[in-house]
């Protein structure tokens, strides 16, 4: 089983349209979900180290520029939905959170699979000013998509003989740091106050800077 699997593996991964796989698969992630980027990314890591191809530059490539424009439709997704897809008190707290440290959770949300896509929509209904969000989403897709093809890339390189377990190698991290950003994300969070209860006659008011 596992030997047939790595060799469809290595068909896919071999194949020219590898790249434009990643792009596909890392665009749809930023905005729904249920696409593991992140296990696409590392799968090609470990083959390029492994087997010598995809090339890695070009995975990065493709997976950082994916996850852009991703971002950047979940972003309109989230500006075209306005306060509708968010209750008016939690409009007005993530007003106050983008404004004070809207680049950090842009960054950090794009290593938490399904977080990153409601801060990517939340920027968007609390009109977060599109140029910030380009300059710090530009950021957090290029050192994502360097950090999960170098993991794979890592366990390709440990394991030259058997990519197999360099792709669990390279899981098995990825994993373990994403564990380690939500449990760091959970305490921040139990440490922050709750948001007051907005007056009815305050209406969300559009970001500048």
């Amino acid at each position: 089983m596992t030997d047939a699997i790595m060799t469809l593996l290595h068909e896919v991964m071999s194949s020219p349209w590898i790249y434009a796989a990643l792009l596909a698969i890392a665009v749809i992630d930023a905005f729904f979900p249920v696409v593991p980027s992140e296990t696409a990314v590392i799968t090609a890591g470990v083959f390029a180290a492994a087997e010598g191809t995809p090339h890695l530059g070009l995975v990065i490539a493709a997976a950082a520029t994916g996850a852009f424009i991703g971002d950047n439709i979940s972003y309109q997704i989230g500006r075209a939905g306005g306060s509708r897809l968010q209750h008016r008190t939690a409009i007005r707290w993530a007003h106050a959170a983008f404004q004070e440290r809207g680049g950090l959770l842009l960054v950090v949300a794009r290593y938490i699979p399904g977080g990153r896509t409601a801060v990517t929509l939340t920027t968007g209904v609390v009109r977060y000013p599109l140029h910030r969000f380009a300059f710090f989403d530009g950021i957090a897709v290029i050192s994502w998509a360097l950090y999960s093809a170098l993991i794979g890339y890592i366990g390709g390189a440990a394991f030259e003989d058997n990519p197999f377990k360099g792709l669990l190698l390279g899981l098995g991290i990825a994993l373990a740091v994403t564990a380690v950003v939500e449990i760091v994300r959970h305490l921040r969070r139990r440490r922050t106050p709750a948001p007051e209860p907005e007056d009815p006659a305050e209406r969300p008011r559009e970001l500048t800077g």
